[in-house]
């Protein structure tokens, strides 16, 4: 987001002496006073923007006798003068043995909740998404364990505690309270298995792992999707029972 200097802020950084700059380099070339660093062969900058981690403003803009260059351009981890280009920080690399280990500790989860959700559930929406989910992601499960096998990548084979709390508290539920709970439970783990297998999709760096996760995903959201609605409408009778009893 690019901020807009103040008319006093920027009166301030008009006011630096220009005597302040300097002159340097062999081809008589001038280093900036307020920001500007020289690149890696001698040579300055544009004049107005900073090289060190992309291009930056001090307060929004900075100014030495020239061209401004933006906040907006900051270059945490994006392009600097002596060193070319390089990807934002955004787009960082995942790490692939954490990814399948998240991803093999969440299909645990799944079948886990999915199995309560065939024996507890009394909306048949609800059972017969359970059963889907048993089923493919058992396989999904089995084929993240065969490819880590490979790798050489360990994997949990036991619930942690967060979803071990989760399933006992689901399964001392019954009747509609139960297929409330579960139908949100399910909303949750969904969503977060779409970021989890989105990001290896996108920034793996092990092409075999990118490939199961881009596979994987697509089944994942067309759980999303179809969890999603009857989520939302036990969401939505709830509050409007919420509402009656007031």
């Amino acid at each position: 987001m690019i901020r807009t200097t103040s008319l006093a802020a920027l009166a301030i950084v008009l006011a630096v002496p220009v005597a302040y700059a300097q002159q340097q380099g062999s081809a008589g070339q001038q280093q900036g006073s307020a920001g500007q660093q020289q690149g890696s062969a001698g040579q300055q900058g544009t004049v107005g923007q900073q090289g060190t981690v992309g291009q930056q403003g001090t307060a929004g803009q900075q100014r030495s006798g020239g061209q401004r260059g933006t906040a907006g351009q900051q270059g945490t981890a994006g392009q600097q003068r002596s060193g070319g280009q390089q990807g934002t920080a955004g787009q960082a690399a995942v790490n692939d043995s954490l990814f399948a280990a998240a991803a093999a500790a969440g299909g645990l989860t799944e079948v886990e909740i999915s199995q309560i959700g065939v024996q507890r559930a009394t909306d048949p929406e609800l059972k017969q998404f359970s059963q889907r989910m048993i089923d493919e992601h058992t396989r999904m499960n089995q084929e993240l364990m065969t490819l880590a096998a490979q790798k050489q990548v360990a994997l949990p084979r036991t619930l942690d505690p967060r979803a071990q709390f989760c399933a006992q508290s689901l399964a001392g539920l019954s009747g509609e309270e139960f297929d409330r709970c579960y139908a949100k439970a399910q909303l949750v783990a969904h969503l977060d298995s779409v970021e989890t297998f989105e990001a290896e999709a996108q920034r793996g760096t092990d092409a075999d792992m990118r490939a199961l996760a881009s596979k994987s995903l697509t089944h994942i959201k067309e759980h999303l999707n179809m969890i999603k609605p009857i989520a939302m409408r036990y969401d939505k009778d709830k509050s409007s029972s919420e509402r009656t009893e007031r």
